[in-house]
């Protein structure tokens, strides 16, 4: 292996999937032990730390959206990426370039010596390394896994804020929503703003906020969003009225709102307005083009599938629905499949590569009886296949996981 300054980024992600002998290995004790040695547990800005089972990157988004409307500098550290790995750090919503991230991953390499990372540790000490150095004036940094024991977690943050608890990542997080929630509210800090945007949440995330001494605000509770038509009100320690409404979920920007307002950094009703009008995710009920109608959505388990099957409803087509789906055998594939009951006139079932990759026949018994399924080797395939049956009133539906979009946003055609 060539020598840390002479190593290009793909050498280097190459190298990180190589050290770990496993890609999960739960835990702050080794990351944090390299966080402290590098000086990345306590930053000299403001850090809001965003958990939740869905939600997260569009949270993200439109928290950068209203602060950079406002004229902030904002960094936001997200995963996975879709199409570069250099998409999980931005500044001001641009990426570094490849040397930027050689940089901090050669910090990394130093400071660990002996001390053992996974991929995502790694590369979480290396996005916090590159924020230190770019000092923006907010970072959002989104959790990867849970909350409580992930390597996002070594950060002490201002705020800590949950989008949503659901059943996803079972072996990990737990088998009910009250065990989930604990993961999660692990973000929360002691005398700090804890948020919860979860319409239902279990008992636990106000005891775990209890026991960590946070002060817990809750959606319904101390905040709430009233919408009226293409409009909404936000109500919380502040009231910002007849809002435009984002074109991401509204239940993530109202927990959003009042994640900000409990920063305490001077906020205008038109930075809001602008920010919400104008925050954008790839991947998120994101359009390709029209006639046929293409929309991708990277919904991967049985509650962002209600919210794609939601927004689906809400989209006139008088010609055929088909759905290009792609999913990790992990995931409640057959809950997922049903959250679109009576949406999808045709399913184009692709198998997705990996060691946790469901296979098309696989999506096929999870799908059982549910409309006429055709299955594929690869989500190219599907896509392609789907394209050349749909007409100008069909719409075309891809969905199922971060690698399914990603596939369908690399093809020459995809139009961002």
């Amino acid at each position: 292996m060539q020598s840390s300054q002479s190593r290009s980024l793909v050498d280097w992600l190459s190298y990180l999937e190589q050290i770990h002998p496993v890609n999960i290995d739960m835990g702050l004790d080794r990351v944090g032990a390299v966080a402290r040695r590098m000086s990345l547990t306590e930053l000299p800005f403001k850090v809001i730390t965003v958990a939740g089972t869905n939600g997260k990157g569009s949270s993200c988004a439109m928290a950068a959206s209203i602060l950079m409307a406002a004229g902030y500098k904002v960094g936001v550290y997200s995963s996975p990426h879709l199409l570069r790995f250099t998409e999980r750090v931005r500044i001001d919503g641009e990426e570094l370039c490849e040397q930027d991230h050689c940089d901090a991953f050669a910090a990394v390499e130093a400071a660990r010596a002996e001390i053992a990372l996974t991929f995502f540790e790694f590369a979480t000490l290396a996005g916090l390394w590159l924020f230190r150095r770019a000092a923006p004036d907010v970072l959002l940094l989104e959790v990867g896994l849970g909350g409580r024991l992930d390597a996002t977690n070594v950060v002490e943050s201002d705020v800590g804020m949950i989008t949503s608890i659901a059943l996803d990542h079972c072996d990990w997080l737990g088998d009910t929503r009250e065990a989930v929630a604990v993961e999660k509210a692990g973000v929360y800090r002691l005398a700090k703003p804890a948020i919860s945007g979860e319409p239902n949440p279990p008992a636990t995330i106000a005891s775990e906020a209890l026991r960590l001494g946070a002060c817990l605000r809750q959606v319904g509770v101390d905040f709430y969003g009233d919408e009226h038509g293409e409009r909404w009100d936000y109500h919380g320690e502040r009231h910002w009225l007849d809002l435009p409404k984002p074109a991401l979920p509204l239940m993530n920007a109202v927990t959003v709102l009042a994640a900000l307002e409990s920063l305490g950094l001077p906020l205008t009703e038109s930075a809001i307005r602008q920010g919400l009008a104008e925050a954008r995710l790839a991947g998120r009920m994101q359009r390709l083009q029209s006639a046929p109608l293409v929309i991708v959505d990277v919904a991967h388990n049985p509650h962002s599938a209600a919210y794609l099957a939601s927004q689906l409803r809400l989209i006139p087509c008088s010609g055929r629905r088909r759905a290009v789906v792609g999913m990790l055998r992990d995931k409640d594939m057959a809950g997922s499949l049903a959250e679109l009951d009576g949406l999808i006139d045709d399913w184009y079932l692709a198998s997705l590569s990996g060691p946790r990759a469901a296979s098309s026949a696989q999506l096929a018994m999870a799908l059982g009886e549910r409309g006429l399924a055709m299955t594929f080797e690869s989500v190219t395939a599907a896509y392609d296949a789907a394209l050349a049956a749909s007409g100008p009133d069909d719409m075309v539906i891809v969905f199922g996981s971060f690698y399914t979009v990603a596939a369908v946003l690399a093809e020459p055609t995809a139009q961002a």
